[in-house]
């Protein structure tokens, strides 16, 4: 957001700091960055409900569980790496439990937790739609970006990440919503 034609200046300690107001360029940068996001999460969400019937979230979630050692990994570790809330979670595995291609499993040693489990049914249905998510992706982000902007493109994204996922105790995470 541009500063206000009628924008308080500070002056007194009792007057509000004025914002860090973004400048034209920063502004620029920010709104094509916003765009991008919304539209490429629009194109992967439109071709993974078309070849597969699941929102790109889903997807995400069958890919976590099919790279997990014996396909499963506990509902707040799954939460964390798809960096979702603890509830969004919950709907989507119950989304995919009706569909048959995951399961739930209490936790032997903890009575509160559980596991998510990617059934053989799921990890075919993973196997059958990457192909198209994979060229949708190719498609709309790397076939467009040279090299070294996919390298930049992702040493800025970690850069971002990891600005937002402080380590301290209290952080405010998605996954510990």
């Amino acid at each position: 957001m541009k500063a206000p034609a009628s924008a308080p200046t500070p002056g007194s300690a009792q007057e509000p700091q004025e914002p860090r107001w973004l400048t034209d360029e920063e502004q620029h940068v920010w709104r094509s960055f916003m765009e991008g996001v919304t539209l490429l999460d629009d194109h992967l969400d439109r071709q993974l409900q078309r070849d597969a019937g699941m929102p790109h979230v889903y997807y995400g979630l069958l890919v976590k569980l099919a790279e997990a050692p014996r396909r499963r990994l506990r509902m707040t570790e799954l939460a964390m790496l798809a960096k979702i809330t603890r509830s969004r979670l919950s709907h989507a595995i119950a989304r995919l439990e009706k569909n048959g291609w995951v399961r739930r499993e209490d936790c032997p040693d903890d009575k509160r937790g559980q596991f998510a489990v990617l059934t053989d049914e799921g990890y075919d249905v993973l196997r059958q739609t990457a192909p198209g998510h994979v060229e949708a992706v190719r498609q709309a982000v790397f076939d467009r970006l040279t090299p070294q902007q996919q390298k930049s493109l992702g040493e800025i994204m970690r850069i971002v990440a990891e600005g937002l996922q402080p380590a301290e105790a209290g952080a405010d995470l998605p996954w510990l919503r």
